[in-house]
């Protein structure tokens, strides 16, 4: 998964994508929970939109929208699990230049998406 950080572009850790890149590994009920997950904050969204157009009372859209926010950070850290249990881990094991490029990316999450 290439990132950015203020260093430049930080490559794939894993080596193991390219453009048009695919999830390694990933477990086909992981993958239903998570869409079904997504397929909940969506409506939930929808549900704050509503919400705004009638004027709902403030502190109890915010109430919702923190609700969003953890659903989202749920369904991410099912996705970083995925991705240390697998490609992470693949690149540590080949060592050398994966390797580094894996502590990379990972840093690179880590500080890109704990905000």
């Amino acid at each position: 998964m290439a990132t950015t950080n203020p260093a430049g572009p930080v490559p794939c850790g894993c080596g193991a994508h390219a453009e048009g890149r695919k999830a390694v590994a990933v477990d086909p009920a992981i993958k239903e929970r998570n869409l079904k997950r997504l397929r909940r904050i969506e409506g939930q969204v929808r549900g704050l939109a509503g919400m705004v157009a009638d004027e709902r009372y403030c502190a109890a859209i915010r109430t919702q929208i923190a609700s969003v926010h953890e659903a989202l950070r749920s369904v991410g850290r099912e996705l970083m699990r995925n991705h240390l249990r697998h490609c992470a881990a693949s690149a540590i094991k080949a060592g050398d230049a994966r390797a580094e490029a894996m502590y990379d990316e990972l840093l690179d999450l880590i500080y890109t998406h704990s905000r």
